[in-house]
């Protein structure tokens, strides 16, 4: 007998003066045992699946760098019996969209199928997670889409910055290099390669899954089970923790260019820490929230130094980081990294106001509903809420959650977290004032 579970089912009214949605999410297992969550809804004949597999490029060996990158720009390039033109046009055929991608400490897969012709969809994309051909001669296009991204990656400053930092701030660890690889891992790696990160990469031990749409628990479970369920069950250990490892500076990488670009960022804070609320409420008012945030009417309006500046909370799984970015010209760069700093500084020392607060709690607790605008959309954040071990709950709890944050919290944790004198800077160009 088939077991399935659907174990819970929760409704979630989200209301804001202009849009109200319902969610009800169910938790499910299939028969083999996957756990996966659902929104069902049956009102438009297609839906949406995801599916996130803890790992990611952090298990590319130090000399396979870009080895899982590769392999899942491979996986629709022909599977089973279909080349790789015969795979797009049945994919084309059946109005169906498939997309693999990978992060440094996931790779996802999502597809979007229409009801009357599921199964077929179905089928055709276990084919491509199962037995993916990796033919030699789509290896090696492949390989070269992927090279070529890479130089052009050595002539972007914004690359440039990010690579940059991640060397110096990670040393020996997978995060120091692109998920991407480098010419010289990327041009090394053989389909023996590409098959051993096949199997270190899917495996069901390690997935999350989300759907949403019309779908059934019971069907959910089944194709869960018919797409992933002859998938290794375990894989590779993971690396271990590190630490950002930068201490407060500023590092040139001189690049001919009118405009210096500057990534900057110090140590950051868990995502299951208590005050993490407080801090994405923080980083919204300092630089998160466009036009509105202190950065940017410190930077651009008064200054007129940057067309844009933003900073952004980065909770990876081996380690945490609080990052920012601006570009000016080369001669106005050393000014805008004054001003960012000094604001990094007043906003430590001396907090936020209760009127910030109140702005940065309406925009959030306002927008949040608003993400739950399709089953893609959906499937994405259900998986994503899996991902960092939250609950099906959080989404009625989250807004609750902003609430409850008070001008003391965010101010305690400015003063915990913001460090001026730690922040250090990769500027890329030719910039006056920095050498």
């Amino acid at each position: 007998m088939r077991r399935l579970i659907a174990a819970l089912t929760l409704s979630v009214t989200a209301v804001t003066a202009q849009a109200q949605t319902q969610i009800n999410i169910q938790e499910v297992t299939s028969p083999s045992g996957i756990e996966a969550w659902l929104v069902e809804e049956n009102s438009i004949p297609f839906a949406a699946i995801e599916f996130v597999f803890d790992g990611g490029a952090v298990l590319d060996a130090p000399d396979k760098r870009g080895a899982t990158n590769l392999m899942m720009g491979l996986i629709e390039e022909g599977a089973g019996d279909l080349t790789a033109r015969e795979f797009q046009e049945r994919r084309e055929a059946l109005a169906a969209s498939f997309s693999f991608d990978t992060f440094d400490d996931s790779v996802t897969v999502s597809a979007v199928f229409l009801s009357e012709n599921r199964d077929e969809a179905i089928a055709l994309l276990r084919e491509a997670l199962i037995n993916p051909r990796f033919d030699q001669d789509a290896v090696d296009r492949v390989r070269s889409q992927v090279l070529a991204g890479i130089r052009s990656d050595a002539n972007n400053p914004n690359r440039i910055a990010s690579a940059a930092l991640d060397a110096a701030a990670f040393g020996d660890h997978p995060y120091a290099t692109p998920i991407n690889g480098t010419e010289e891992t990327v041009t090394a790696l053989t389909r023996d390669d590409i098959l051993e990160a096949h199997r270190n990469a899917l495996t069901t031990g390690r997935v999350h899954v989300g759907a949403a749409g019309d779908l059934s628990a019971e069907e959910l479970g089944e194709i869960i089970d018919a797409l992933i369920g002859d998938l290794p069950e375990t894989g590779p250990e993971l690396p271990e923790d590190v630490a950002f490892g930068l201490d407060g500076g500023i590092t040139v990488v001189p690049y001919a260019t009118p405009q210096s670009v500057a990534l900057f960022g110090h140590s950051g804070i868990e995502r299951d820490d208590e005050d993490f609320f407080a801090a994405f409420i923080l980083n919204e008012i300092l630089g998160g929230n466009g036009v509105e945030s202190r950065l940017y009417r410190e930077v651009r309006e008064k200054r007129g130094l940057t067309y844009g500046v933003s900073t952004f909370l980065v909770p990876k799984d081996f380690t945490e980081i609080y990052l920012g970015s601006v570009a000016s010209s080369n001669d106005r760069i050393a000014d805008a990294i004054e001003v960012i700093r000094d604001e990094w500084a007043a906003l430590a020392s001396e907090g936020i106001t209760q009127e910030e607060l109140d702005a940065a709690k309406t925009y959030l607790t306002g927008a949040y509903p608003l993400r739950f605008d399709g089953n893609a959309e959906i499937a994405g954040i259900l998986v994503g809420m899996q991902s960092v071990d939250l609950t099906p709950e959080y989404v009625a709890n989250r807004n609750d959650f902003i609430e409850a944050v008070t001008l003391d919290d965010v101010n305690r944790v400015a003063a915990e977290l913001l460090d001026p004198d730690g922040l250090h800077f990769v500027v890329v160009g030719e910039p006056e004032g920095l050498q």
